[in-house]
């Protein structure tokens, strides 16, 4: 009987074994398998975080984003590697690894430690600064090439509160700057078609909820008018921290992006829609690079 359940447990083994994912792995002679689990201190994997493989020159040789599990897995030549790990929200994770031949070189598991947010602007008034600013847009045009555009002119104030999440913002956009590289089409979407200038010559946004996300990113909500329309908006904001310019003069800055959505807002071509075509897509995406310095 004994011996019946040790053969038992043996072929148990044996197909556990044979179906283990790593086992199904068919690597080049030359080559092995290199794995790791990335989890948050609390042991929780941390999923789509990005790794980078280099070689021992510091070339790159792959990269590649966690499963839901927190998992990584690559099949790379035999050799010596460094590991980059980064998660929205963890600080950076470096480390080594010798991949051999055949054989699997597992670091376990990665813990990320949270990263420490990057110091607030000083409370007080802030304005924007537009030489170093941009307010972008990416659109696509009758549903296939996408269109990019900017805007040149805009202007925009930030009150920072003793508690961030008390400030507000108030940024207005000079319509008729929109820019697309195309004079024709900057001038049909200057139009009564499109944004429609001359009766709305601006866009503006009012900010005045600020919500930490966690890490250096934050959602900021308001209002947006456009087109003589207004709706509430919320921007996802990466804040970069404080520093400093090249004549000393104190910085913030921040990267944001939203989606809009044209019927939102009755931005649309009737003669052409009403001929079943499309012109530019129902989502157009903005994207703000933006630089703070305190109002003189």
């Amino acid at each position: 009987m004994f011996g019946r359940w040790l053969n038992d447990r043996t072929n148990r083994m044996s197909r556990i074994q044979r179906t283990s994912p790593l086992a199904a792995l068919r690597t080049p002679p030359d080559a092995g398998v290199l794995g790791c689990r990335v989890v948050d201190p609390v042991n929780e994997p941390v999923r789509g975080a990005e790794l980078v493989v280099s070689d021992s020159a510091g070339r790159r040789v792959m990269t590649g984003g966690t499963d839901p599990y927190g998992s990584f897995v690559a099949t790379l030549p035999a050799g010596e590697y460094r590991l980059a790990v980064t998660a929205e929200g963890y600080a950076p994770f470096r480390a080594t690894a010798l991949v051999g031949e055949n054989s699997l070189a597992s670091l376990g598991d990665v813990t990320l430690q949270v990263a420490r947010p990057p110091q607030p602007p000083a409370p007080g008034d802030w304005e924007v600064e537009p030489l170093h600013s941009s307010i972008g847009f990416t659109a696509r045009h009758i549903g296939l090439a996408r269109i990019h555009g900017r805007f040149h002119s805009f202007a925009g104030a930030v009150r920072i509160a003793d508690r961030v999440e008390r400030s507000a913002m108030h940024v207005v956009i000079d319509a008729a700057s929109i820019d697309t590289g195309v004079r024709m089409r900057d001038d049909h979407l200057r139009s009564a078609d499109f944004l429609d200038v001359r009766r709305f010559p601006t866009l503006e946004f009012y900010g005045d909820r600020f919500v930490h996300k966690g890490g250096s990113r934050w959602a900021v909500t308001g209002a947006l008018s456009l087109h003589g329309v207004t709706r509430t908006v919320t921007l996802d904001t990466e804040y970069l921290g404080v520093g400093n310019g090249m004549e000393g003069e104190t910085r913030a800055a921040c990267r944001a992006t939203t989606e809009l959505h044209r019927d939102d807002f009755t931005v649309s071509w009737q003669s052409m829609l009403a001929r079943g075509i499309a012109v530019v897509g129902p989502s157009i995406r903005v994207d703000l690079d933006v630089q703070i310095q305190p109002k003189t």
